[in-house]
């Protein structure tokens, strides 16, 4: 088997990797100033995707220009979320260098479009493929290859705990090549439960003082957690940006769901915001909690919410996902100002975050690869990827980083 890694090595972005120069496995971008995509453009016979967030879905339709049709396997709520992004980044960069694709492709991806549920196998460009449950978001997937003679493991992004909106990664197929994410290899996470105490404390607290809170989220798979969070601890909250539509959607696919009828109750129990920042601007001076994107303050209705809060220290920032250096929501933990839209602003709202993490941290990653010691280990998604691997060939793995644009032979 040949797999050859066209991004996301040493980084959390754009993973695209080739098998056997036909199997595509994700397409994706990695988000900047400019963005940056795979570093070669393939032609495959298939494409298979693990999951719908940016990183791995992002470039998706640009596989499908001039006559260039090859049909794209994933699960159905990976369909929908990808074509949401996709629309949204039109919407956003459409016409620029920024826009990868055109309105056309992403309408060709519901033409080629071919769903598939977990341990549901099927044939993908010569390849036996099945797809098993990562626990990350919902619909993501971890992905098994067999071209007959190797099997490949494909982990993507997986976690092994239950969130309240996903259960835990347990599938552990036998393998021979495991590709493995490293996000977090150098960290071991709080446990979930003690996390989600301290979020709900600290948000009471801000509304007995007579606060409003802002909690920026990922649309995908965070804004429905923190829904879920406050249903259960009876904080009604507002609900704002893309994060509403992908609910909705997610109510539609209750099997990839962990609890439908707890995500149900967390949709009745937000209000959603229907209009624009004339209403945002009202919410803002409520005493009240509001869910939105996005999740780092790089855009979004943020930029209403967070000016409009920014200068009393009795409301609240709560973030609740990774904040990438550079961002604005790096920006406002570190220094107390972040810049909103365009403009530099200091903030007397107290700011904190919460590690609502959707990956395994270094606990996680070695149970699963613990059931893989006779396996080849290639370690990729993270920035710390030689390093993750030096690690695991010193307790005896026979493990190794890629470099981007590296052939591996298995």
């Amino acid at each position: 088997m040949k797999i050859r890694f066209l991004g996301g090595v040493h980084e959390v972005g754009r993973s695209a990797i080739l098998v056997n120069d036909r199997l595509l496995l994700d397409y994706g971008m990695l988000t900047g100033n400019p963005p940056q995509f795979p570093v070669d453009t393939p032609d495959p016979d298939a494409v298979v995707v693990s999951h719908g967030h940016l990183d791995h879905v992002g470039a998706i339709p640009s596989l499908l220009s001039g006559d260039r049709r090859p049909p794209i396997h994933w699960t159905p709520p990976t369909r929908e979320l990808a074509l949401t992004l996709a629309r949204d980044t039109l919407k956003l960069h459409g016409g620029t260098y920024d826009c990868p694709f055109t309105e056309e492709e992403v309408r060709r991806v519901t033409q080629v479009s071919k769903t598939h549920s977990y341990r549901e196998s099927f044939e993908a460009a010569g390849h036996e493929i099945t797809f098993f449950n990562a626990g990350h978001i919902p619909g993501s997937a971890h992905v098994l290859v067999d071209d007959g003679e190797t099997r490949l493991f494909y982990t993507a992004d997986f976690h092994t705990e239950d969130q309240r909106l996903v259960s835990a990664s347990t599938a552990r197929p036998d393998a021979d090549v495991v590709i493995c994410e490293s996000t977090y290899s150098d960290v071991e996470h709080e446990r979930r439960q003690r996390i989600e105490d301290q979020f709900a404390e600290s948000i009471e607290t801000t509304l007995w003082e007579g606060g409003t809170a802002v909690v920026p989220a990922f649309a995908i798979g965070r804004t429905q957690e923190m829904l879920l969070v406050c249903e259960a601890r009876d904080i009604d909250c507002y609900v704002d940006g893309m994060g509403k539509q992908v609910t909705q959607m997610l109510r539609r696919h209750p099997e990839f769901v962990r609890d439908d009828e707890a995500l149900r109750r967390a949709k009745s129990n937000a209000r959603f915001v229907t209009g624009r920042d004339g209403q945002r601007k009202r919410i803002a001076a409520q005493n009240t909690v509001i869910v939105t994107t996005s999740g780092m303050l790089s855009g979004g209705p943020a930029m209403t919410y967070i000016p409009e809060i920014r200068s009393s220290p009795t409301n609240k920032i709560a973030l609740t996902g990774y904040q990438v250096e550079g961002t604005p929501g790096r920006e406002l933990l570190e220094s107390g100002r972040a810049e909103i839209d365009g403009r530099v602003m200091p903030v007397s709202a107290q700011a904190e975050w919460y590690d609502f993490s959707a990956h395994a941290d270094r606990d996680g990653l070695l149970n699963l690869l613990s059931e893989y010691k006779d396996s080849r280990v290639l370690v990729n998604h993270g920035d710390r990827c030689d390093a993750f691997a030096e690690e695991l060939s010193e307790i005896g793995y026979a493990a190794s980083a890629p470099e981007l644009g590296d052939e591996v032979t298995a």
